[in-house]
């Protein structure tokens, strides 16, 4: 496939199903369409950790994600312009997301300062200084050419008190005011801005309600993940959800855990990103419809099963659980490689059953079986 992008393609999400909260839609780009609900495969640094871009399409993925702050750092979003894009540098010719850089900065604490103006920090890798301003955020990702930009936001830690929370996301809203402004429109890519507020209902509707009126082709909701758990995110998409347009793409940043997709996209939640199934996948840590399991553990050795039984992928159609075992506790690369496509090959399985799932109407017998089957363990070897 080509790497270039379609000329005149209006970048666009189409509602075409729901089944209650749950939506099944699609979103077009100028580097193609995505189904949605998606999981948006992280590639931090150009690349899925182990993976050739032929290896990720076979998982079922069609959108991936680039890191702004990595990609700025090294090797510099000039160069990867002077390649041709991201697409082109990483030979991925489908739809790209960005974050804006914003996430990573706030994480180094000790490595930033926060100002009106934006954030002066120090690089991780070499301690030179940079300045990531809002329109500085929109020039890198016009740079590295992605379909979809991120508005360059302040992540409030949790816990935080009302009056942090809401001093913070403020400030991000007036950030997201000169994005729009420095964004560069054009046929078939997309700024997404992003609603804070920590656990406050009330911040929540104020930021929503500021974004709608700049105006964005898909809403992020950020701040959550980062230690509230499950039940609170819950609650916070509970009453963040219903102030967000219906007919623009509604995406759930840096979620999560199997459970926790099934549970947004009941909430009305299109788009995810994490790193957990890579991440897992290299520390022998497999997810499965029954449950995670470590594939290091010692009943493993002598197990002829696949991963599991129901998957397609590479490693499950090809391999043992006695051989994945071998492979991690011999060290070798194999495993780590083997074991990341079948968890984004899982991923990517569960997210096409619920779009299925919506477009039948079945969307609530499909999370009682899911929550049975993951409370039901895996099964175990026989003797």
């Amino acid at each position: 496939m080509s790497n270039t992008p379609k000329s005149g393609t209006k970048f666009g999400y189409e509602l075409q199903a729901k089944d209650g909260l749950a939506r099944r839609g699609e979103v077009t780009t100028a580097h193609g369409t995505f189904q949605t609900p998606a999981f948006m495969t992280v590639g931090t640094a150009g690349t899925v950790k182990g993976l050739t871009p032929d290896q990720l399409r076979t998982t079922g993925a069609e959108v991936v994600l680039g890191n702004t702050y990595h990609l700025m750092l090294r090797p510099t979003a000039e160069l990867v312009d002077r390649h041709g894009g991201l697409h082109k540098f990483m030979n991925w010719p489908h739809p790209i997301l960005t974050d804006s850089g914003g996430y990573q900065v706030m994480s180094l604490s000790g490595l930033r300062k926060i100002t009106e103006e934006g954030v002066k920090f120090q690089s991780h890798i070499d301690g030179s200084k940079h300045n990531l301003t809002p329109e500085r955020s929109m020039e890198i990702q016009h740079l590295l050419d992605s379909n979809i930009t991120m508005v360059l936001d302040e992540c409030t830690p949790y816990p935080a008190t009302h009056e942090e929370a809401a001093h913070s996301m403020r400030r991000s809203m007036r950030w997201a005011e000169r994005c729009r402004r420095a964004f560069k429109d054009r046929d078939g890519y997309g700024l997404f801005g992003i609603v804070q507020g920590s656990t406050y209902e009330d911040l929540r509707k104020e930021s929503a309600e500021a974004l709608i009126e700049i105006g964005f082709e898909g809403y992020a909701v950020g701040g959550l993940a980062v230690g509230e758990g499950q039940k609170i995110m819950f609650e916070v998409l509970d009453h963040t959800m219903p102030h967000l347009p219906e007919d623009k793409p509604r995406y759930l940043m840096g979620v999560g855990k199997p459970s926790d997709l099934v549970g947004a996209v009941a909430r009305g939640i299109d788009m995810f990103d994490c790193v957990l199934p890579t991440r897992s996948g290299r520390n022998a840590q497999a997810f499965t419809r029954r449950g995670a399991l470590n594939m290091r553990n010692k009943r493993h050795q002598d197990d002829h099963r696949p991963v599991d039984d129901h998957c397609k992928c590479a490693c499950c159609t090809q391999f043992s659980r006695a051989y994945l075992r071998h492979l991690f506790v011999a060290k070798e690369m194999l495993g780590p490689i083997l074991l990341t496509i079948h968890n984004l090959a899982y991923y990517q399985e569960l997210m096409a059953d619920m779009r299925d799932a919506i477009a039948a109407g079945t969307f609530e017998a499909f999370q009682e079986e899911f929550y049975k089957l993951q409370d039901g363990g895996d099964i175990p070897a026989l003797d």
